[in-house]
């Protein structure tokens, strides 16, 4: 028997690999449900987005830990428009740029990074009713979460949809492919909370799935978890 929680307290926790839809979906399901909706990635990819704006050397992992508590970032957790600053600059544009791409995940490794943006992640989440995506929501952030749904696809899938979002003319399938491939084994390598599938939580790939059809399943499993009926 499934256990039932009010949908104005539910935590539906979203974590997967680059690519896997997380973003687009849970900003469906937190607006179709009229929850707030938080990215995680975004935070990570905002603290890194300071560490180069402010020259600190994003490999080296004892600077980046030595200014973990410097920056100050604000998340907005509106579905309908989303927004992250840094010391009150909106870098929601800036953070999702090739440089912050490709050290997003060196930053997002240093464990003090990490300490200080799950201790802000659940802040955020507070009593609940909340989409919360990122790579280790419901196991870490959330553990307790009422639904936690773990989306994936193919390399091949993953890679066309972030090219079909991409801005850059040049970018190919192959090398966006690869940069995935490599990020993905970053993540899931990474000592402190690394990637992986919640032990309790529900597989769902989206390979050959498109998104309103990823979105109409998230609501069915958050409909089996909520004593609200999901409209």
């Amino acid at each position: 028997m499934e256990t039932r929680t009010p949908l104005a307290t539910i935590v539906v926790a979203v974590d997967g690999p680059s690519g896997s839809g997380k973003s687009s979906v849970s900003r469906a399901v937190a607006q179709r449900l009229g929850l707030r909706y938080l990215d995680t990635g975004a935070m990570y990819r905002a603290v890194t987005w300071w560490m180069l704006h402010n020259q600190v050397d994003v490999h080296d992992a004892a600077a980046v830990a030595a200014a973990a508590d410097k920056p100050e970032l604000v998340s907005g957790t509106d579905p309908a428009g989303p927004t992250i600053t840094v010391d009150g600059i909106d870098v929601a544009g800036p953070i999702r740029g090739a440089e912050v791409t490709g050290a997003v995940s060196a930053v997002s490794a240093v464990p003090e990074i990490r300490t200080r943006l799950v201790a802000l992640q659940r802040a955020a989440i507070g009593a609940g009713g909340i989409v919360v995506e990122g790579r280790d929501i419901g196991t870490v952030v959330a553990p307790d979460a009422a639904l936690k749904v773990y989306l994936t696809a193919s390399e091949a899938a993953r890679a066309a949809r972030r090219n079909a979002e991409s801005d850059d003319p040049a970018a190919s399938v192959t090398a966006t492919q690869a940069d995935l491939a490599r990020r993905d084994a970053l993540d899931s390598g990474r000592a402190t909370a690394p990637l992986s599938m919640p032990a309790d939580g529900v597989l769902v790939d989206t390979t050959e799935m498109d998104r309103d059809q990823v979105v109409e399943h998230l609501l069915a499993l958050v409909g089996t978890r909520a004593e609200d009926a999901v409209r």
